[in-house]
């Protein structure tokens, strides 16, 4: 089957997912841009970009999604120890372009970067827009981690988290999951099944089962703008609580 090539002119038309390719899995359409229009109307229907540097704009299906809804995060007895501990704050919207920048920055872990410079002004336009967040995790007045995405209606479309301390994106997804539940919302979208994202809570759905999630989640109200507003900021051990 060939690979569906996007319209430039109508930025808001995506083929079905079931179309999406079996090798490699889930890829789903070439072409286009990152303009705001074309990724809201992408992530309304469960699909995403990711592309390398010198690559096209590539724009996935997965037929295995995983997710994580806010209650069911994972807190090991050790991790929980260690957050009793812990002096660091974690923040809302305070610092979006340094999280990226970390989220972007080279890892030992991978070769290279798929949050290259495109991918970088894509996601300020929508920050600017007030659809995209950044949770900050401080150590005083460092910036040591976080984690980046995407809000439409009762969905958080997470995009990537970051550490330049152990554990320190694990607080920032705990403080995003504190306050999802806060707001009366579960699904978060973190995309691509990792073991380290399993350890934490999150499972897999096949890509029916979460259109369907993905649809009821939509139709609820997003948090009012801005976040920072009317975001519990607190020291990372008040994230501590019987609930979560």
């Amino acid at each position: 089957m060939p690979l569906h090539q996007l319209h430039p002119d109508y930025p808001e038309l995506f083929p079905e997912t079931r179309l999406a390719l079996r090798d490699p899995p889930g890829l789903l359409a070439v072409g286009g841009d990152l303009q705001p229009q074309r990724l809201l109307a992408a992530y309304r229907c469960g699909v995403f970009p990711w592309f390398g540097e010198d690559e096209p704009v590539l724009w996935w299906s997965p037929p295995v999604r995983c997710v994580l809804h806010a209650e069911r995060f994972h807190k090991a007895r050790r991790f929980e120890r260690w957050l009793r501990g812990c002096s660091w704050r974690v923040g809302v919207d305070e610092d979006f372009a340094g999280v990226v920048a970390g989220c972007a920055a080279p890892r030992a872990d991978h070769a290279g970067t798929w949050i290259g410079p495109q991918m970088r002004t894509a996601y300020q336009a929508l920050y600017r827009a007030g659809f995209a967040h950044s949770i900050e995790v401080r150590d005083g007045d460092e910036l040591i981690g976080g984690l980046y995405g995407v809000n439409l209606g009762g969905v958080f479309y997470a995009e990537s988290m970051y550490s330049r301390r152990p554990q320190a994106s694990k607080v920032a997804l705990l403080a995003l999951c504190r306050q999802w539940q806060d707001w009366g919302n579960q699904l978060i979208d973190v995309q691509m099944e990792t073991a380290h994202l399993l350890s934490l809570g999150a499972h897999c759905l096949t890509r029916r089962a979460f259109e369907i999630e993905l649809e009821r989640a939509l139709q609820r109200a997003a948090p009012a703008l801005p976040w920072a507003s009317h975001w519990h900021r607190s020291a990372a051990a008040e994230l501590l609580r019987p609930d979560l």
